[in-house]
């Protein structure tokens, strides 16, 4: 459909989304028989506004004809019913429906003039006293400079969405911050970037070069590189990669905004020798979290808290007995020092063990009366940690007791009642959360992490597991022996040969009994076919499995012909095709579909990654209801673009999760992302089975590609030199 204008009288607002200013509302609109429905980002409308609406009229599947507004232009309203709903709305103090049917009975049309130019005429209508004139006045005066506000925001063609985030967080001093720097929206209000501000900077009259836009472009690229797991950049690369992103060809000047932001201690630029560079650029809150990390920790680590080994030896064999497993010497090593040491690091690979020396390890540090806690960093990783040892784990998040306001219950003044802390899946975790974690530990405690460093990254800044094992601050023990159970299984065989950069093996049996595919196909589109067939007909014909809850497709990148885009749209397509929907722009929810979470939402106690099933929708009301593991949470419209489909999910996001089945392309498309540790990952997610569909050429580039860019890290180099610092 066209773009189209509508003039409109707002007659009622049906819902309001504070969170995004969405509204439905009921409208009397030119040219439109009776009411119609408007709906779209209209922050601060009221009912008696005129409304001039730029959109297209859809017809809704329940609700019928409704009109989409995309962006809207508010005045006051002209007739006397639309000054009556208007000054009836509540918005304007001492005014209700009684009181508004006087003042227009009174000053008829002439109300809204008598408002702005002569208020204290208002007492001469019968009731209104001077204490109500002044809450009357009060109240005007700022919806006189609301509308001020949004026709400025809107005369500079601000989104609708983001001008009521701007007049929510700076009211009547909106258009003032803006005029000053529009470049501070993007530091403090959510949900406007570097590009919105940039965008809204470059209208309002500011130059391409202005020491503002250079100075938030040098912090915008250093959070994009934080966003790669960078905790700094090299200076003269940063320089040169601002110089280019903002089109200024003068990398004096952006040395310059550089230098001030320095002054300002919007960021640190230190050398580190150790490393080569010289001028590396670190965002302040990076540098100082890296620090802390290497002083608490190495606090951590000297302070003293000596383990009776007599006792720890006497207990060994009878854990062995408990868990029902004999130890290799190796394993009966890493158990006795991982209770012996104050902080000790445990990583290995598939059918390795790890699991195995974890549960010996709470058991005897059970036997040796410690209060144990258990942690990892996401939900499906501490429900994995739960059922492997018996003993409650939660998220490190619950665990420190985060609230919606970013706060930790638990901190630097009131520490974790818990002489040791297991911390399961360590190689996801990033710097902010270790740093929140390390405060909230007292020096007694007792820390074991628990990983597989030849794993994925964390997805947030920060390389944590591998700077302690490269630091040597911290004992650790790398397992290698393969169980020999575990060695009949070809996902833990070729998990570890992938980790070598070696081509999979494959089994002379048949499935089911084999657990590991590797289907050749170069071309995408047959890779796409293969997939739909292996997940919707002969997964579940074969291995028994339910398409909707044990097959995970895994893909390298979101977009492209098997990326998890267009794989969603068809699986949805193909395992749930009918029954009632939710949209979100281009995306479609239905009753029945697998969902993913794309970002913590501290209030609902969901997280980035965790998985969720779609129970009920509601038409009516535009919401959702949503199981994850067992919670049923409610989603509004405004909550979706948290949401995504998850058939099929990246690999990053299944990290800490482990599938039944899971599904992975390798396809050249991809090349960009194709790297060991990323096959490797996507491998060992896989339970009882795994399905590779792919050119060779493409599972080379990966194999090839022994590590994806190396992160920007200082850590480990800091850990060495608060190591060298204690008096022994």
């Amino acid at each position: 459909m066209s773009a189209t204008t509508l003039q409109a009288e707002i007659v009622s607002i049906v819902f309001h989304n504070p969170e995004n200013d969405y509204v439905v509302a009921r409208a009397r609109a030119e040219g439109e028989p009776g009411q119609s429905t408007v709906v779209g980002i209209m922050p601060q409308v009221m009912p008696g506004e005129q409304v001039r609406l730029e959109g297209e009229w859809r017809e809704h599947p329940k609700f019928g004809r409704q009109f989409h507004a995309v962006s809207h232009t508010r005045e006051l309203p002209a007739t006397i019913n639309g000054i009556r709903r208007y000054l009836a709305s509540g918005r304007i103090k001492g005014v209700g429906p009684v009181m508004a049917e006087r003042l227009v009975q009174f000053f008829g049309k002439d109300v809204l003039d008598i408002l702005d130019n002569a208020p204290e005429r208002l007492l001469e209508v019968e009731g209104l006293g001077k204490k109500t004139l002044e809450g009357i006045k009060a109240s005007w005066d700022q919806q006189r400079e609301v509308r001020n506000v949004m026709l400025f925001l809107q005369s500079h063609d601000v989104p609708p969405t983001y001008a009521g985030r701007i007049f929510a967080r700076y009211g009547n001093q909106a258009v003032e911050k803006l005029q000053q720097n529009p470049y501070e929206l993007a530091y403090e209000i959510r949900g406007i970037g570097f590009k919105t501000a940039d965008t809204m900077a470059l209208k309002l009259g500011f130059q391409e070069d202005s020491p503002e836009r250079l100075e938030a472009g040098l912090v915008y690229t250093l959070f994009q590189f934080a966003e790669q797991g960078h905790m700094f950049y090299p200076g003269d690369e940063l320089v040169h990669k601002v110089t280019e992103t903002l089109g200024v060809g003068d990398t004096g000047k952006v040395d310059g905004a550089l230098a001030r932001l320095e002054e300002r201690k919007r960021v640190v630029v230190e050398d580190l020798p150790e490393q080569a560079v010289l001028r590396a650029v670190f965002l302040r809150h990076f540098h100082n979290w890296e620090a802390e990390i290497a002083s608490r920790l190495t606090a951590l680590v000297s302070h003293p808290a000596p383990v009776n080994e007599g006792k720890l030896d006497s207990i060994l064999p009878g854990l062995e007995q408990k868990i029902g497993v004999a130890l290799s010497s190796e394993q009966k090593e890493a158990v006795f020092e991982a209770c012996a040491n104050k902080t000790f690091i445990l990583t290995g690979g598939p059918g390795t063990g790890k699991t195995t020396i974890t549960q010996a390890v709470v058991r005897g540090l059970g036997k040796l009366g410690y209060k144990i806690k258990l942690a990892a960093p996401t939900g499906r990783a501490a429900k994995r940690l739960s059922e492997a040892t018996g003993a409650s784990a939660s998220t490190l998040h619950r665990l420190l007791g985060f609230s919606p306001d970013g706060a930790f219950a638990y901190n630097e003044e009131k520490k974790l009642k818990v002489d040791a802390l297991v911390v399961d899946e360590a190689s996801m975790l990033d710097c902010q959360l270790c740093v929140h974690l390390l405060r909230a530990l007292p020096l007694t405690c007792r820390l074991i992490l628990v990983g597989d460093v030849h794993q994925l990254p964390s997805v947030g800044a920060g390389n944590i597991l591998e700077d302690l094992l490269e630091s040597r601050a911290v004992p650790s023990r790398h397992l290698t022996h393969i169980f020999r159970q575990a060695q009949e299984s070809l996902i833990v065989v070729n998990a570890h040969r992938f980790n070598e950069g070696l081509f999979p093996t494959t089994s002379a049996k048949e499935p089911p009994e084999a657990d590991f595919f590797w289907v050749e196909q170069d071309d995408p589109a047959r890779v796409q076919e293969i997939i739909r067939q292996l997940v919707c007909e002969r997964i579940p014909a074969i291995y028994g499995l339910d398409p909707l809850r044990d097959v995970q497709v895994l893909s390298p990148m979101h977009k492209g012909e098997v990326g998890t885009q267009q794989l969603n749209t068809l699986l949805q397509q193909e395992l749930n095709p009918s029954g009632p929907t939710l949209t979100r722009g281009n995306r479609m929810f239905r009753q029945g579909d697998r969902v993913l979470q794309t970002r913590n939402n501290y209030e609902k106690d969901v997280f980035n990654g965790d998985l969720g099933w779609i129970t009920a929708i509601n038409a009516d009301s535009q919401t959702m209801q949503i199981d994850f593991e067992g919670r049923d949470l409610t989603y509004e419209q405004g909550e979706l673009d948290e949401l995504t489909l998850a058939y099929a999910v990246s690999v990053h996001k299944s990290q800490g999760s482990e599938y039944p089945a899971v599904v992975l392309p390798v396809v050249t498309q991809h090349f960009m992302l194709l790297q060991r540790n990323l096959i490797y990952t996507a491998l060992t997610r896989a339970k009882s089975l795994a399905v590779l569909v792919g050119s060779s050429k493409a599972l080379g580039i990966a194999l090839n590609h022994k590590r994806g860019a190396e992160r920007y890290t200082h850590l480990r180099y800091r850990l060495q030199d608060a190591a060298n610092d204690i008096p022994y």
